[in-house]
């Protein structure tokens, strides 16, 4: 689960991680007022941020630094009245539907701070770079050596020894140091303690030198949080920052009858069992000349009208111009299958053509339930294998136009 940046800034202060005033705002006149805040509080530039969850935002033109409420209001208006799009929204856009208003800080210098997990060693892992402020992959393409790679004891996670040599390694100096390991600290637990699978700040920086910080602030600007969906049955106060706006309401229509749904590209919709064969099932369909338009895996167990919700899924995407139904029954009877294949047949209908390969649990069974309703269901195709259903498929979308 993705979360705001507004809401990522909430978490890390109620951590107790150095942050900028911020409020956040649905509408214009509430961002206007909330600038006013801001200027009145001595500050004299803010930053207004569309809050979606796509980057590119500030080449798009939807990260603004302003210095009067005049400003604050034009650029509030354009956000929340323009779609954002950049090189992560494709040419359709996002609709900005929430703006962060935030105090605009001075910076010295930028760092790259994150934990995530790494896959290869099986631990949790801080990621950090002298060179924060744009996008990390950039970095590691250019300059792979600026990568700093702490792995997190599983138990004990982030010592403050391991803090404090990163902190040096990286250039802090003077009481930039303690500033900095009691972020990486922090930044440690609460990633621990939200269950949460990346915990990015990019950038952390460092403020020009004052009389009252001779040496600067150290501050979290941006932040990004991401949690495992696994875990948030134990965390409500997480659950309730889901935005559901921001998802594919297809995708969210799955999840809530156990089906694992991910939108592509394609024009082949596949309903698959198992993850591992419904990625099977697309490497074979795009080897055959298709393109799938769907990842979807109802699992082992799901009920009829979970399978029919599928369908349902898959045939309102309008690029959908065949389906291949790919089951292999173990736990999933076949049987169960090809009753919700004709009840969706009765109460959706299929006006494409569909590819039905089965084996398994019941696929005699399965398979004299579709012959006998072959006639209901005119686009069906029985495959016998898999490559027989990746080519009938591929066949039938092509030939279909």
């Amino acid at each position: 689960m993705k979360i705001h940046e507004f809401q990522a800034r909430q978490l890390l202060a109620q951590a107790g991680v150095a942050v900028p005033a911020f409020a956040v705002a649905e509408d214009v006149a509430t961002a206007v007022a909330e600038a006013k805040k801001l200027f009145d509080a001595g500050h004299k530039e803010i930053v207004i941020k569309a809050q979606v969850h796509a980057g590119g935002r500030g080449k798009a033109g939807f990260v603004k630094l302003v210095s009067s409420l005049k400003d604050a209001e034009a650029a509030a208006t354009f956000m929340l009245t323009n779609k954002m799009v950049s090189y992560q929204t494709g040419p359709e856009g996002l609709v900005v539907r929430k703006l962060l208003i935030a105090a605009a800080e001075q910076i010295a210098k930028e760092y790259y701070l994150a934990i995530t997990i790494d896959r290869a060693r099986r631990t949790a892992t801080l990621i950090a770079s002298a060179e924060g402020g744009v996008e990390i992959e950039v970095v590691a393409e250019k300059n792979p050596a600026a990568i700093v790679k702490v792995p997190l004891h599983p138990l004990l996670g982030l010592q403050a020894f391991q803090a404090r040599e990163l902190a040096f390694r990286l250039g802090f100096k003077g009481k930039q140091v303690g500033q900095a390991v009691d972020i990486m600290m922090k930044v440690a637990k609460v990633f621990r303690d939200t269950d949460a699978s990346l915990v990015e700040i990019n950038p952390l920086v460092v403020t020009p030198a004052d009389e009252k910080n001779p040496d600067g602030r150290v501050l979290a600007l941006d932040a990004k949080f991401q949690f495992d969906d696994n875990a948030l049955f134990r965390h409500p106060d997480l659950e309730k920052m889901f935005d559901p706006t921001e998802e594919n309401p297809a995708e969210i229509r799955a999840h809530e009858f156990g089906l694992s749904y991910v939108a592509l590209d394609g024009n082949i919709g596949c309903l698959v069992n198992g993850a591992g064969l419904a990625m099977a099932t697309m490497d074979i369909v795009k080897l055959h000349g298709g393109e799938p338009a769907n990842f979807l895996d109802v699992g082992g167990s799901a009920s009829e009208e979970a399978v029919t919700e599928a369908f349902r899924i898959i045939l309102s995407d309008p690029s959908v111009k065949g389906i291949l139904v790919n089951i292999f029954g173990g736990i999933m009877q076949c049987d169960k299958i090809a009753r919700a294949i004709v009840t969706s047949a009765k109460n959706v209908g299929f006006k494409v053509p569909l590819v039905v390969r089965l084996e398994g649990t019941n696929v005699a069974a399965a398979r004299q339930i579709l012959a006998d309703a072959q006639k209901e269901i005119p686009a069906m195709q029985p495959a016998t294998d898999l490559t027989d259903a990746a080519t009938r498929i591929v066949e039938a979308v092509r030939k279909a136009g």
